[in-house]
């Protein structure tokens, strides 16, 4: 059997990847890529590579996985050098342990490749600290969809607490989460939506709890985008899609 190379494709500019991770890409096979790896990354590998696109679509996680999970054993059975290539990092919230265990399960070997998960870096680009001293003294990274669709428990409790929160796949909850954080911390605190983050399309909207939802409809914002709630979020730098248009007539 082969080698599973599980990759972390980072937020979504193709220059956030690891030098381990594009020399991975290079020996590359067959690569099995989902929807927020940037396309741009298969330029590393060779003209001989197989490319497999395995996004999924919204509802059918589930059997999407196994038939991902089959298909790296599959082509594990006629490639030595299999990558699978997930957005940001495999191992938050990207299921990357889920086809670890398939694949050794089925003799193969499997090395892991961290990315840069957006939790993290997607406020750093728009200059919001996930801590910062005399601000806060921890952080959380919360899922803001479960698998069965609901809304998290986990956001609950964070809302409780003083750290900054940061939570992916919740856009479509986001009314659910501004009540609860209303509800414990006040219409005041501070709240960041990132859209499309570190890509060249990236738009954000940096306001308060009592105003987003309607800031939010204002500039159509939609996923993929992140939540980061928080008085670090004030320290931030907003992204429009104005400012964009000018940034691309200056240059």
């Amino acid at each position: 059997m082969s080698t599973l190379y599980l990759i972390g494709a980072g937020p979504g500019d193709p220059d956030l990847i690891t030098l381990k991770a594009i020399k991975a890409l290079n020996r590359a096979q067959v690569v099995l890529y989902d929807a927020l790896a940037n396309p741009a990354l298969l330029e590393h590998c060779t003209p001989e590579c197989e490319f497999v696109y395995v996004g999924k679509k919204p509802g059918i996680h589930q059997y999407q996985q196994i038939y991902i999970n089959d298909m790296i054993v599959d082509n594990g059975k006629n490639y030595e050098h299999v990558v699978r290539l997930k957005g940001g990092d495999p191992f938050v919230f990207g299921r990357g342990h889920e086809e670890l265990e398939h694949a050794r399960a089925h003799g193969m070997d499997v090395e892991v490749i961290p990315g840069i998960t957006s939790a993290i870096s997607v406020p750093a680009l728009s200059e919001i600290p996930l801590t910062r001293r005399g601000i806060n003294e921890s952080f959380w990274v919360v899922t803001g969809t479960t698998s069965n669709f609901e809304l998290s428990n986990d956001v609950a409790l964070a809302a409780q607490s003083s750290a900054t929160v940061v939570i992916l796949m919740g856009m479509k909850h986001l009314p659910k989460i501004v009540e609860l954080f209303e509800e414990n911390r006040g219409a005041n605190e501070a709240i960041g939506i990132i859209q499309n983050g570190s890509r060249d399309n990236e738009r954000s909207v940096l306001t308060e709890l009592h105003d987003v939802v309607q800031k939010v409809e204002e500039h159509k914002l939609s996923s993929p985008a992140i939540i980061v709630i928080g008085e670090v979020v004030r320290l931030g730098k907003q992204k429009t899609i104005n400012e964009l248009v000018n940034q691309s007539v200056v240059s």
